[in-house]
């Protein structure tokens, strides 16, 4: 398992790549990062059977969220700002293990160019967070029932 701020700047050092080499691309916000790693835990549950991260995904009513990640960029909308070499030490680390690497770049690829509000519409019809009272944990088993009937080998 990996510090979710590991992963958020797996995603943050992706995108600022996409930001230069793509003036339409939009910069990451907190709001989507939360719902990426909504995906990124559900997709890691049924691909690598086990958590990404530790934190758990809670149905907040903007979609789900992980508090640690909205502690850390409270009052910032967009955030990836500056990348720093620790900050793409994180990168090449979960780059490095080839099977996360696949369920990071697979999540990226599917739904990374949605914005923050298309993946707030999406997560709230899916059952994970349909299921789950606002504020509570949504839990391993309701994610794995979910996306084991999206997720194939």
């Amino acid at each position: 398992m990996y510090d979710v701020l590991k992963i958020v700047n797996w995603m943050r050092v992706k995108n600022k790549a996409e930001l230069i080499e793509n003036e339409n691309a939009e910069e990451l916000t907190q709001m989507k990062a939360m719902k990426l790693l909504y995906y990124v835990q559900g997709v890691s549950l049924v691909y690598l059977k086990h958590r990404m991260f530790p934190d758990d995904i809670l149905a907040w009513k903007y979609g789900p969220a992980v508090s640690k990640v909205h502690q850390k960029y409270q009052g910032q909308r967009e955030i990836v700002g500056e990348v720093s070499e620790n900050d793409i030490d994180d990168y090449n680390e979960l780059s490095a293990n080839s099977r996360v690497n696949n369920v990071l770049n697979t999540v990226w690829d599917t739904f990374g160019y949605m914005s923050a509000s298309q993946l707030l519409k999406q997560t709230h019809k899916e059952s994970p967070w349909k299921n789950t009272k606002q504020s509570e944990v949504i839990t391993d088993d309701e994610m794995k029932k979910y996306f084991s009937k999206i997720v194939s080998e």
